[in-house]
Formats: C-alpha cells, sequence, structure tokens
C-alpha cells in the first residue's frame, strides 16, 4: 500500500425529505446564491418551487443559471461566472447530476480567478480559492456531490478536460433518493455504468497489498448490479434508489476506496474524446468502451482479473485456466451492461471509424494514459477499433 493524505470536507445530509434542510445550509455562506440547474426537470417535478422557497424564507436573493448541459460547456460556465461577478454572489447552490454540479465547480474556481477558468482544466494553472457551493442530488452516477472533480467540454475545440481541487468539493449535498424516481430507465443504466467503472479505474491497480480497498470496491460493485435492475424496472423502489445513490457517492468521494492505490482512469480518458465529439452520454460511452479496455489490457496483472470474476461475478474457477476465468469476468461485464439497456458498440449511437486517429492522438495530448497499463495513441485507437 501507497503513503497517502485523505481529507472531504463534504457535509452528506442523506434521506428522504432532507431537501427541506436546504435553505438553513445554504444561509451559513451568504445571502445571494446563483441556482445552476439543467433543462428544467426540476420545474416539473416541483423541486424547483421547493429549493426557492426554502432559499427565501432563509433571507438569500436567488440568481439563476439554468439550461446547463448533460457534458456542461464551458461557454456555460463562463456565462455563471459573469453572472455571480456582476451581482457579487457569494455562494452556488447546484441542483441535478454530475453535469450540473461539474459546471458549478467550474464557476467557483473560476469566480476568484483573474484569467480564464479554462486555464484550470488545461493545467496552465491551479485554482488557489473558490466560491463555496453546495448541492441537491437528483442522479446517482459522477459522485461529483463529494468530491472535488469537474468535467466541462471545450464545445468550439471538442475538448472534454477534467480539474479537480480541494477547493471545489461542495460545503454540503443533500441525497435524497425520492428525488431520483423520475430518472428515465436509460439514464438509470447510464448511472450505474458511471459509478461502476469509477471503481474499475479504482481497483485494476499494480499496489499491493490493499486487501480492504479492494473489497470495498467489490462490495459497491456487487451493490450497484444488485440494485441497478431493481431501480429501472421499478423506479419508486426507494430501497433500491438508496443504495444506487450511496453507491455513486462512495464509488468517487476523492478518497475511501482508492487510498494508498495506483488509480488507472485511462478509459475515462478515451470516452471523454467521444462524448466531447459527438455529445453522447458519458455513461454509455463507459458502457462501450470499459469492456473493450478491460480485454485489451487483463493480461498486464491476470490474477486481478481473475480475483474480480470470482468475487464480484461468482464466476466457478473449477478447472478453468486464469484466462478462462477472467475473460468470463470480462464478459458477464459486458452481459450486465447490456442486460441493464447501455450500449456495447460505437455504431449503436452512431459513431464509425472516421475519426478514431484524431480521437486517439487528442486522448494523450498531456501523455500516455492509465497506470494498469500505459496506453499511446496506438493503443488508444485499437481500442477505438474494439469497441466498433
Amino acid at each position: 500500500m501507497n503513503n497517502f493524505e485523505f481529507l472531504n470536507p463534504t457535509k452528506i445530509i442523506f434521506g428522504e425529505g432532507t431537501v427541506e434542510q436546504v435553505g438553513k445550509e445554504a444561509a451559513a455562506f451568504g445571502d445571494k446564491a446563483l441556482l445552476v440547474y439543467g433543462g428544467g426537470s426540476i420545474k416539473k417535478t416541483g423541486l424547483y418551487d421547493k429549493v426557492t422557497r426554502q432559499l427565501a424564507d432563509n433571507g438569500i436573493e436567488v440568481f439563476e443559471l439554468g439550461g446547463i448541459e448533460p457534458n456542461p460547456r464551458l461557454a456555460t460556465v463562463r456565462k455563471g461566472i459573469d453572472i455571480c461577478r456582476a451581482n457579487g454572489i457569494g455562494f452556488i447552490l447546484a441542483v441535478g447530476g454530475g453535469s450540473v454540479i461539474d459546471a458549478a465547480k467550474g464557476i467557483a474556481a473560476g469566480v476568484p480567478y483573474e484569467g480564464d477558468v479554462w486555464d484550470f482544466y488545461v493545467r496552465k494553472a491551479t485554482c488557489k480559492a473558490a466560491l463555496p457551493l453546495g448541492s441537491v442530488l437528483t442522479l446517482s452516477a459522477t459522485g461529483s456531490e463529494m468530491n472535488g472533480g469537474s468535467v466541462v467540454t471545450n464545445w468550439e475545440e471538442n475538448l472534454k478536460l477534467a480539474h479537480l481541487s480541494i477547493h471545489t468539493y461542495p460545503k454540503f449535498s443533500i441525497l435524497d433518493p425520492t428525488l431520483t424516481y423520475t430518472v428515465p430507465a436509460d439514464q438509470t443504466a447510464y448511472g450505474s455504468v458511471d459509478m461502476m467503472t469509477h471503481v474499475f479505474e479504482q481497483y485494476f491497480s499494480h499496489t499491493a497489498d490493499t486487501p480492504l480497498q479492494e473489497r470495498l470496491c467489490e462490495s459497491i460493485l456487487k451493490t450497484v448490479i444488485e440494485n441497478a435492475p431493481k431501480a429501472i424496472a421499478n423506479p419508486e423502489d426507494y430501497a433500491a434508489r438508496a443504495n444506487l445513490m450511496l453507491c455513486g457517492t462512495y464509488a468517487l468521494n476523492g478518497g475511501m476506496i482508492s487510498v494508498g492505490v495506483a488509480n488507472d482512469w485511462a478509459s475515462h480518458g478515451i470516452e471523454h474524446e467521444l462524448s466531447a465529439i459527438y455529445d453522447i452520454p458519458h455513461g454509455a460511452g463507459l458502457s462501450i468502451v470499459y469492456p473493450n479496455w478491460m480485454k485489451y489490457v487483463y493480461k498486464e496483472r491476470i490474477e486481478r482479473f481473475v480475483q474480480f470474476a470470482v468475487r464480484v461475478w461468482d464466476v466457478d474457477p473449477a478447472g478453468k485456466s486464469d484466462e478462462e476465468i477472467a475473460l468470463e469476468g470480462i464478459q458477464a461485464t459486458r452481459d450486465f451492461f447490456t442486460r441493464i439497456g447501455a450500449p456495447a458498440t460505437l455504431a449503436e449511437v452512431g459513431i464509425g471509424d472516421d475519426r478514431l486517429a484524431e480521437m486517439a492522438a487528442k486522448a494523450v495530448q498531456f501523455g500516455p494514459l492509465g497506470h494498469f497499463k500505459r496506453l499511446n495513441q496506438e493503443d488508444v485507437e485499437r481500442i477505438y477499433r474494439l469497441s466498433l
């Protein structure tokens, strides 16, 4: 196990009805707030009215930035920064899923920074301060509600890049599973894929002597496998929704399952090029890419893939070679993604082979991807071709 430091400053408020606490929590950070949300579903469900009433009752003046895209745009983040600066806003409240929270983090980091917020994403600058932000989560997927990471798309340049900072952890996040009852089946599936692949990025590692982290990863994976089909079949299954919500948060909360472990993250870098150019859902892209990454790299540490197959997918190892066991676990992963409705090929989302080399080059613009197996441009293009 590697040396590590772990700090998570986010307060989690979990359970049915906890949205009623949003005004009190937000009031601790000032009397002006920028309310950030997506395409308007929160107005249809009545959540918008609940949140704005809570803010008003606690003396908070509300400014709004709606229309956050599923792959949040840099231009939208810049718009939010301008609103905050023009109105002296000192707090941001994100109401939505990971994309909304990611956009809020970009805005929070950009307001006190004298340059362009994109500098953080292209690694030209380091975030030294950010406005405080909070979140009300409406989609179980990214874990953005309890980490400092954000992913933003520069649509003009077809670049989708991540930024991490301790300053952009939410001060609080409200996790009410009932707010996810209206999430459609496809988005529930993509969110489940996303949280599983977050675990994979931390589980497939060469770091030795990490049994606790490995078993934590495995238990999150098994919990998603048990509960995603239930939530899809019955969207108002509170237990299934609650367990998925907690899995998404624990899968990527800035540590916990990854402390002391070298992480990979190659597959996310590979997928980001797909959604940067073709604007597909992130979870759909991961469903396509990740099993093919597994097939490409499993021999680098086959015993980890054997453990994965046996512990997570209950593969019977009797009479089988390590390779057979490992491949059976990979196929089980592919089959599960398909079973819950996530795509298996690029063709299913309308992507051909005409821009694979371009995407592979952009994926490695900051250097080779991953740690489990270092991937260069040629490797990335091969994984894209396996995904056709």
